[in-house]
C-alpha cells in the first residue's frame, strides 16, 4: 500500500465508485453554481464600497471573510489538499503555501490593475480543483509513473486563485483613498475566512476519518470533486465564449 508522498498518511484500497452518490454531490454543486457565482460582489456589497472613502478596515476584513467563506471553488480545493493530511503541521505547511500563493497575487493583482479575463482564471481555479482530485486518486503515478511535488503544485494554483480574488476585488472599483490599509485588511478577512472554511472541514473530515465509510467512500468524493472542477471549467469557459 503507497504512502502519501509527505508521508502523512496511507491510501485507502480504493472501492468501485459509488456512482449515485457521486453524481447527487456533483448535482448540488452545480445548482449552487447556476445560482451564485463564485465571489461574486453583491449589490450591497459594491454600492457601500463604491459610497465610502478612506480607511475603512473592519469592512474590509469582513468582506474578505465573506468573499472566502462564499467562495465554494477556494473550498474545494482546500477540501482536496487536506483530504489525505492527518498530521497538523503538514496541513499547517500545505495552506500556509496557499495562503502565499493567493495572499501575493491578490494584492498585486489589484495594485498593478491586473488586466485579466475572471473567466479565464476561474478556469484555472477549476482545473486546480480537478488537479488535486486526480493527485488524490493517484492517478499521475499510474498513468505517468511520477508523483508531482504537491507543496509546489499548491503554491502554484494559491497564486492563480489570488488572481481569481483580485479580479472580483477591481469589480468593488475601490477608491485610491485608503487603498493598501484596505487591501491589507481584506486580506487579513480572507485569512479570517479561509481558516473558518477550514476548521470546518477538519471538525467534518475528523468525524468521517473515524468512521468505516471514510475507506469505502474516500474515491467517490474525489471523483465527485474533480466532476464539480470540470463542471466549474467548463461554466467559466462558456461565459468567457460569450463575452468575446
Amino acid at each position: 500500500m503507497n504512502r502519501r508522498p509527505d508521508g502523512s498518511g496511507r491510501r485507502p484500497a480504493w472501492p468501485r465508485p459509488l456512482l449515485p452518490a457521486a453524481v447527487a454531490l456533483v448535482l448540488i454543486l452545480a445548482l449552487t453554481g447556476t445560482e451564485a457565482q463564485a465571489h461574486a460582489v453583491t449589490q450591497g456589497d459594491k454600492g457601500y464600497i463604491q459610497e465610502i472613502t478612506g480607511v475603512h478596515l473592519m469592512p474590509f476584513v469582513y468582506l474578505g471573510a465573506k468573499h472566502m467563506m462564499t467562495g465554494y471553488d477556494h473550498i474545494l480545493f482546500l477540501f482536496g489538499v487536506i483530504f489525505f493530511l492527518y498530521r497538523p503541521r503538514h496541513i499547517g505547511l500545505y495552506v500556509s503555501l496557499f495562503a502565499l500563493g493567493h495572499s501575493t497575487t491578490m494584492l498585486l493583482g489589484v495594485l498593478f490593475d491586473t488586466n485579466v479575463s475572471s473567466y479565464l482564471i476561474d478556469a484555472i481555479i477549476g482545473l486546480s480543483v480537478v488537479y488535486k482530485a486526480l493527485d488524490n486518486l493517484g492517478a499521475y503515478r499510474r498513468w505517468f509513473g511520477v508523483q508531482p511535488d504537491t507543496r509546489a503544485a499548491t503554491l502554484v494554483f494559491g497564486l492563480f486563485h489570488g488572481l481569481g480574488l483580485a479580479t472580483k476585488i477591481r469589480e468593488y472599483e475601490l477608491s485610491p483613498d485608503g487603498l493598501i490599509p484596505n487591501l491589507l485588511a481584506f486580506n487579513v478577512g480572507v485569512e479570517i475566512g479561509q481558516l473558518l472554511a477550514l476548521a470546518t472541514i477538519l471538525i467534518a473530515m475528523g468525524y468521517w476519518r473515524r468512521t468505516a465509510s471514510f475507506r469505502r467512500h474516500a474515491y467517490t468524493a474525489n471523483v465527485a470533486m474533480m466532476s464539480a472542477g470540470f463542471l466549474l471549467i467548463g461554466h467559466q469557459l462558456t461565459g468567457w465564449a460569450v463575452a468575446t
